[in-house]
């Protein structure tokens, strides 16, 4: 599997096997007790904030057609990965994609409650560069909102809540094993934020994508076992209850000196800065 491997699923899968959930690439074995990978159930009324991003029509009604994670930063505001909007991952335009929306309050995706929202805009940062994988971010503007206190605040630039050693938990509904094991409950998965410096030694410029200190989080265990992986991408890295990250990219999922490479929040605002 390349270094460059996003975390989001391929599609349409709706047009391929039913139930065949294909992630993008072949991703390298991980533990064998991996949920998210590492991780543990969650519940979205500890995590209101954490959403599901779905088009059955691109996906299919299996996992009710979800394909990657998202934030919810505010009533009608959604942060998640550009990649996720990417004609590779939606196998289209996102502007031809007329079921876009989003899945909230609800830990099963195929369950009863919560709320199905349509999409109603979308924003891709124009800096996102797909070769390098820096700067991505989308922003979904929603055509319904949702309550005020479900939302969670973003890390800002000199924020405390992302520096190295702090524990942190990434959220979605991915791959539980790194061998295409999805699952349709949220799953979370404790992990800790490394130092750049981890993250520029794993993914070193040269070829393909390349750790961005500035627009780039660098995240996960020394020793590996805890970790995003596909079907995971967009979704929140949080730390002190702010947003401080969205799974991005990585090489194999859990796989020791391989950590978790997240969107950096604290340098979110000033991509969105008069573009939303």
């Amino acid at each position: 599997m390349s270094r460059t491997v996003v975390r989001a699923l391929t599609g349409p899968l709706a047009l391929v096997a039913a139930a065949a959930l294909i992630p993008l690439g072949s991703p390298v074995p991980a533990a064998a007790d991996s949920i998210v990978i590492g991780g543990q159930p969650a519940h979205v009324k500890d995590s209101p904030w954490v959403v599901a991003l779905s088009s059955r029509n691109r996906f299919g009604g299996t996992r009710a057609g979800q394909f990657c994670g998202a934030a919810l930063v505010a009533p009608t505001k959604v942060l998640t990965a550009a990649h996720c909007l990417s004609r590779e991952a939606l196998g289209t335009d996102v502007s031809r994609v007329r079921d876009l929306r989003i899945i909230a309050g609800r830990d099963e995706l195929t369950g009863s409650g919560g709320r199905e929202i349509a999409v109603k805009e979308t924003w891709i940062n124009p800096g996102y560069d797909p070769a390098t994988n820096s700067g991505d971010l989308a922003v979904l503007t929603l055509g319904d909102s949702l309550p005020g206190p479900t939302v969670i605040p973003m890390a800002s630039a000199g924020h405390k809540s992302d520096e190295p050693g702090r524990a942190a938990v990434v959220y979605g509904w991915g791959d539980i094993s790194g061998n295409g094991d999805y699952v349709s409950s949220l799953r979370a998965a404790q992990v800790r934020v490394l130092p750049d410096s981890t993250c520029e030694r794993a993914y070193p410029s040269g070829s393909g994508a390349a750790y961005e200190a500035s627009a780039m989080l660098c995240a996960g265990e020394p020793q590996g076992g805890h970790d995003a992986c596909q079907g995971d991408s967009g979704g929140p890295l949080v730390a002190g209850g702010r947003l401080i990250g969205l799974v991005s990219w990585g090489d194999g999922c859990g796989v020791a000196g391989r950590p978790g490479v997240y969107t950096r929040i604290s340098a979110a605002a000033g991509w969105m800065a008069g573009g939303t």
